[in-house]
């Protein structure tokens, strides 16, 4: 099953019709929220708001083992997530859609691993840490709705909750960075750690700091209006995305 995981400003997914909730314990203790099960047509999906429903789990505080290990628990086979991000690359302006294929972590003090205490030592292959075939879905799913998705880039992920200074995206860029966001690891070496297919699509409320209209700092009301208006195409990506995984073999529905 498709599980879709909302950042900031997706907390619920109005096409959305849900069939039940369910409370999912586990032995890293309470997920972000209640896993909710519904249907987009008649594609099967789940969906977990990461932030919790009410927005009130910051990036460093959210449990993110719990998270992977409850929707892998629930059936999930395939994972996409949705961030909300800075743009450093020129292409990453405000409202620009973007499946980034590569990952620098900058984050510390996180529950960065399944394997410790009693599992024995397991090294997970991250060279490529998001999925093919999952990016594959989402493009296909935004070239089918008519949004504009860039194909790649770099996707620097810092602790938060904070946004940055202009010397971190600067140094950000200077390691190859084509956008900063907050929650992405260890998001997605858990999902590679239980051998799920995982994607993220991103959407750029903003200019980083220090470049562009951010220039003088980031204007925060602006930031907000792009996130509404830039939610409603990402709303239409994942509907499309959840039936075009439904009819997908059940043998290209995981990890490649």
């Amino acid at each position: 099953m498709l599980a879709i995981i909302g950042g900031t400003g997706l907390t619920n997914l109005a096409s959305l019709e849900i069939t039940r909730r369910e409370v999912v314990r586990t032995p890293y203790g309470e997920p972000s929220g209640h896993l909710t099960f519904g249907h987009i047509g008649s594609a099967e999906m789940m969906f977990l708001a990461r932030h919790g429903y009410a927005h009130t789990l910051p990036p460093h505080e959210v449990n993110y083992r719990a998270n992977i290990w409850a929707l892998h628990k629930a059936g999930a086979t395939r994972i996409v997530a949705v961030n909300a991000v800075g743009g450093i690359a020129a292409n990453m302006g405000p409202g620009a859609l973007a499946l980034p294929d590569q990952i620098i972590d900058y984050t510390h003090s996180r529950k960065q691993t399944f394997f410790e205490g009693e599992e024995p030592v397991t090294h997970a292959d991250f060279t490529f840490p998001f999925c093919a075939r999952a990016r594959a879905l989402v493009l296909a799913a935004s070239a089918a709705t008519g949004q504009q998705v860039h194909d790649g880039g770099v996707l620097g992920v810092m602790q938060g909750p904070r946004l940055e200074t202009r010397a971190e995206i600067m140094r950000l860029a200077r390691d190859g960075c084509t956008m900063v966001g907050m929650t992405s690891m260890p998001e997605a070496t858990l999902a590679r750690e239980k051998k799920l297919s995982y994607a993220t699509l991103a959407l750029s409320m903003n200019h980083a700091a220090g470049l562009a209209s951010s220039s003088e700092g980031i204007k925060l009301a602006d930031a907000d209006a792009v996130l509404a208006s830039g939610m409603e195409k990402v709303r239409q990506i994942i509907a499309r995305a959840v039936s075009m995984h439904a009819a997908l073999p059940e043998n290209e529905k995981g990890l490649a």
